[in-house]
């Protein structure tokens, strides 16, 4: 009997790689999406795809019920750090209550590891290089949603025996991510910005700095962690090592897409100016491949770009604070 593992988030950008690793895995899987950030195309053929939010307690009861999932992967959530600060209930509704109703469920129907996709978000403005060892001091409402799962599911092994693995993966990109989304995921933005012919925009001066991360660097090793014994009821930073500039990204960006537009900068908003990790912890458990270098790893993401087209920017039309919202967001 094949094992089942359902997959939230399954038709977004993280979670559909996940659910190609999975089924090459030769595991059923399962994928719970309400296509607010996913899409149809995304979906792979062998899976079984369900509709639906997580924040509906009820629907999650009974698709626990109607399969026996072996593992949970959740991986959908709304990730937009800077947006969160004004939209704190749907933040909260979306990328905590909606994770409690799945743990709720899991417990409830021994599952046998639950793995959740956090966030660096939770470290928020930490010694770096950020590592597991520091105590996570969240600076916006994503990362706090974000670390109280963590401890929630820290709560329910202790409580109900129920295993975990805990990865907090940075600034993931690739094929396959959302590139309307216009307040989140910087490269697809900018790709997006060069295709719609227009210039691309940085909130300061740019010097802001990232470690941005492949998805074929994220992916494989969550799908197989269920399999590393290593992994259960530890939290891993997982992403690249190598820290790179807002304002050497967008250069590199417009070299690659061959692009004559070049920098708008905007006014400075609320936001951790340096986020990268130590990835010590991840490379003695998993013993991962040679990371893919940005320059490959942005390329490779331009002709997939390229091949699907520009996009419309679409606006988050529930923000729920108006008060120091930035004014290109207004």
């Amino acid at each position: 009997m094949k094992i089942t593992s359902l997959v939230t988030g399954g038709a977004g950008f993280i979670g559909s790689h996940v659910v190609d690793y999975l089924i090459k895995m030769n595991h059923k899987v399962v994928i719970l999406d309400d296509l607010s950030g996913g899409f149809t195309e995304n979906i792979n053929s062998e899976s079984i795809f369900i509709k639906g939010d997580i924040c509906d307690a009820t629907l999650v009861k009974q698709i626990f019920e109607e399969h026996n999932f072996t593992y949970v992967y959740h991986l959908a959530a709304y990730a937009a750090e800077g947006l969160s600060h004004f939209i704190r209930n749907f933040n909260y509704q979306n990328n905590l209550i909606g994770s409690i109703n799945l743990i709720n469920a899991a417990v409830n129907r021994n599952v046998k590891c639950f793995v959740f996709s956090s966030s660096i978000a939770v470290y928020g403005n930490n010694k770096l290089p950020l590592h597991e060892g520091q105590h996570p001091l969240p600076e916006d409402p994503y990362g706090i949603a974000k670390y109280a799962v963590e401890m929630d599911l820290k709560n329910a092994k202790e409580m109900f025996g129920m295993d975990y693995v805990i990865f907090r993966p940075h600034n993931v990109y690739g094929s396959r991510q959302n590139i309307a989304d216009k307040y989140r995921n910087v490269v697809g933005i900018f790709m997006n910005q060069v295709l719609n012919g227009n210039k691309l925009t940085i909130f300061g001066d740019g010097l802001q700095s990232r470690a941005f991360t492949h998805i074929n660097d994220v992916a494989p090793y969550i799908a197989k962690c269920v399999n590393i014994k290593g992994s259960y009821n530890n939290t891993f930073n997982i992403g690249s090592d190598d820290a790179t500039s807002i304002k050497e990204l967008a250069e590199i960006v417009l070299r690659i897409m061959d692009s004559k537009e070049n920098i708008s900068y905007l006014e400075q908003r609320k936001e951790v100016v340096h986020a990268y990790s130590n990835h010590g912890k991840f490379k003695k458990v998993f013993n991962p491949e040679i990371n893919i270098s940005l320059e490959d790893g942005l390329l490779e993401m331009s002709k997939w770009v390229i091949k699907n087209g520009a996009k419309k920017a679409v606006e988050f039309n529930e923000i729920e604070i108006l008060k120091n919202l930035p004014k290109s967001w207004q």
